[in-house]
């Protein structure tokens, strides 16, 4: 039986960010617990104090502590 693939229920969304302050980034998934990888351009981003990740159910979330132009 051929696995049944993952896909985005909801998207990434475009979102305004003030510098200094955070941001979160969410989608929503068809399959609950799926395995999350967040990236930027090519490198992927690793939890720390700046990158919280945190993943419910069939939502994944990606908060930018004290965001800067560099995270656009």
């Amino acid at each position: 039986v051929p696995a049944v693939p993952v896909l985005f229920k909801q998207a990434l969304e475009n979102t305004d960010m003030e510098e200094g302050k955070s941001v979160s980034l969410r989608c929503e998934l068809t399959k609950a617990d799926a395995t999350v990888v967040w990236k930027k351009g090519e490198a992927t981003l690793q939890a720390s104090a700046k990158y919280e990740m945190k993943q419910k159910g069939t939502v994944a979330e990606l908060v930018i502590h004290n965001a800067e132009p560099e995270d656009a």
